[in-house]
This record gives structure tokens, sequence and C-alpha cells, in this order.
């Protein structure tokens, strides 16, 4: 069980976590729209909630058991830009995993509009920043929270 307390706004239905972001003064530029990383900083969280949903803290895999999880590739598709005061909403839905990565499609949402598509694939590093294996407790953790 994760020592961190689950977001209890953080969930999964269908094969798809979402996560709610509200932005603030301090993720916008001086017009009040979102400054472009940002954008993947909300992807991250939502990444780590449904990561912690399933049971599994960050802290742990690299305390315990000495892997992480570094952003291989990054895919963004920037359409809407979102405001000051907006209440996104980031779903991410597993792709593919394998021995080594995984493949997810993040999309974050103003109600029923999709602001930015993000494709992004994570690798599993060790020690010294060495590719390394998924230990299979984690991918079946994430597999069931995505419902495949």
């Amino acid at each position: 069980m994760p020592k961190t307390p689950t977001r209890k706004d953080s969930h999964p239905a269908k094969g798809v976590h979402t996560f709610p972001v509200r932005v603030y003064y301090e993720d916008t530029d001086a017009a009040g729209i979102v400054y472009y990383a940002n954008y993947l900083c909300f992807a991250e969280r939502a990444r780590t909630e449904a990561l912690r949903l399933s049971g599994i803290d960050q802290s742990d895999l690299m305390n315990e058991h000495k892997i992480g999880f570094v952003v291989r590739r990054c895919t963004a598709d920037f359409l809407k830009p979102a405001m000051l005061d907006d209440l996104l909403t980031i779903q991410t839905r597993l792709h593919d995993i394998s021995k080594v990565s995984m493949d997810m499609r993040q999309t974050i949402m103003r109600g029923d509009e999709t602001l930015v598509t993000l494709d992004v694939k994570l690798a599993v590093v060790g020690e010294g920043m060495k590719l390394t294996r998924l230990p299979e407790f984690v991918r079946k953790a994430m597999l069931r929270i995505f419902n495949h």
C-alpha cells in the first residue's frame, strides 16, 4: 500500500485514469494563458497519481527496488490554450507495456474540449540510469488500473 494517501479525486474508469487540475496564476504567462511546459507537469502529476492508485509509490520503487521511470519520448499536440482558473482533466491511457517501457496517451481536457494530447514513452531505469526490467508486480498493477 502506498505510504502517501491516494487522492480521492484521482480515479480509473473503463481503462482511463482521470485526474483534475485547476489552473493557478503560477501556471500562466502574463496574459493568463497556461505556459506550454506546464502541461508536461500536469501530465506527470496524473501519471504519478495513477501509479499511486495502483498501490505503488515512486519513492518506494527508488528506495527499495532501485528503479525509476524516465521520459524517453514525448510528443505533444497543443490544440487550444487553457486559461487562468480553468478546471482541467487529464485522462491517461496505457497503450502498451513491455519489459522495459510503457507507452501512454494523455489528453488534457477542459470539459468536453481537448486542449492538448501527449504521447509519452516511459523507460525503466536502474542504478547508473541504465535501462532495466520493469518488475512484474508493477506491470500487473498498471494492467489492473488500466483494465488490460
